[in-house]
């Protein structure tokens, strides 16, 4: 093949790559667009952990705003942030195709899987955020609030709206980024970096490594740096498992 083919392919690949980002950005914005219509709603669904929790406290709670345009920007990285996450399986599905034609099959079967797997688990870990951490997390804070018989005057909580959806949003993307591990893991492990005894033996290290990652993660509580941690544990045990069926399938393979 000549000099001129081979630049001519990879132009080729340019222009098709940038066709299908081009396609990607019409449709987060699109989407972006169609969800602030509904960023009330929208804002109203994640600070419904919150309404939950102090809804038998006896205390009127309200959310405030101390800027003229914070309301309006919040409800601009409410629309962004769920136009993005509605989007993603779309994203991926672009870059799915336009690497795909330079597989081949067994390379195609064995990264699909990955690609169905990586919203799943991303999905998982923001329910786990939504369902069980916040609420936990938000019932911590409130302990600290006083009612000023030993500090002279009550110390009550006036929740920001964008100081509320930044502390939500770090959460959720913490969670489901951190939920990726085993994903990452059996990629590596197919590559040939990684193996099961390898990931066996640094055991004692990825524990401290995972906490000191919750710690860095999450915010300065308890509550969601053990919410985070433990499940990232337990997505290491389960990567080991993974890895070693990926052993066990090649030596199948390399004997067949």
């Amino acid at each position: 093949m000549s000099h001129d083919e081979n630049e001519g392919g990879f132009v080729s690949h340019l222009a098709e790559l940038r066709k299908r980002l081009i396609h990607s950005f019409i449709f987060l914005i699109i989407f972006f667009i169609g969800c602030y219509f509904f960023a009330e709603h929208l804002y109203g669904f994640l600070v419904e952990p919150y309404a939950q929790a102090v809804k038998d406290d006896g205390t009127d709670r309200r959310l405030i705003f101390t800027a003229l345009q914070e309301t309006f920007l919040t409800y601009l990285k409410v629309s962004f942030f769920t136009a993005f996450f509605v989007t993603c399986p779309f994203i991926l599905m672009q870059i799915w195709k336009f690497i795909a034609p330079g597989l081949y099959k067994h390379e195609k079967i064995a990264i699909l899987p990955y690609l169905v797997l990586t919203p799943i688990l991303f999905l998982l870990g923001g329910m786990l955020v939504y369902y069980l951490i916040m609420p936990l997390a938000i019932k911590f804070f409130l302990s600290f609030e006083s009612s000023g018989l030993s500090t002279n005057l009550p110390i009550q909580l006036e929740a920001k709206v964008n100081e509320y959806l930044s502390l939500v949003m770090k959460l959720i993307f913490a969670f489901g980024i951190s939920f990726q591990l085993p994903v990452v893991l059996s990629l590596l492990a197919r590559v040939g970096l990684v193996d099961s005894d390898f990931l066996k033996k640094r055991r004692k290290y990825v524990v401290v490594i995972i906490f000191a990652a919750a710690a860095l993660l999450t915010p300065p509580d308890p509550i969601t740096q053990i919410g985070l941690a433990i499940p990232l544990l337990i997505l290491y045990e389960l990567s080991i498992f993974s890895v070693k069926l990926i052993e066990n399938k090649n030596l199948k393979n390399s004997d067949a």
